[in-house]
């Protein structure tokens, strides 16, 4: 923290910004930007990372395509395995409560 004209200056500890901050209000005079980073990556690195990133989202949609068809597939086995059961069993009138008075 750096005193100038009874103003401190406070480094914000997680973007690095500076805050100019009135001692006597206690409120922020003013809010300096933190520099900015340059960034070491070149056109060609982020062409390869988007490229990455497009093969992995093809692959995260066929294997959801793929877990749907076996859902579907194992919908559809239970579907029959009701239907079969329910071809067994005997049809039986349902009780409704006014059957019971």
């Amino acid at each position: 923290m750096q005193v100038k004209n009874d103003n401190p200056t406070v480094e914000c500890p997680c973007c690095s910004a500076r805050l100019i901050i009135d001692a006597k209000l206690g409120k922020v005079l003013r809010y300096e930007e933190p520099p900015q980073k340059r960034s070491d990556l070149s056109l060609d690195h982020a062409h390869d990372l988007l490229r990455e990133q497009a093969k992995r989202r093809e692959e995260i949609f066929k294997q959801s395509s793929a877990d749907l068809k076996v859902q579907s597939d194992l919908l559809d086995r239970k579907f029959a395995e009701a239907l079969e059961k329910s071809k067994t069993e005997p049809v039986t009138r349902p009780t409704r409560d006014i059957d019971l008075d």
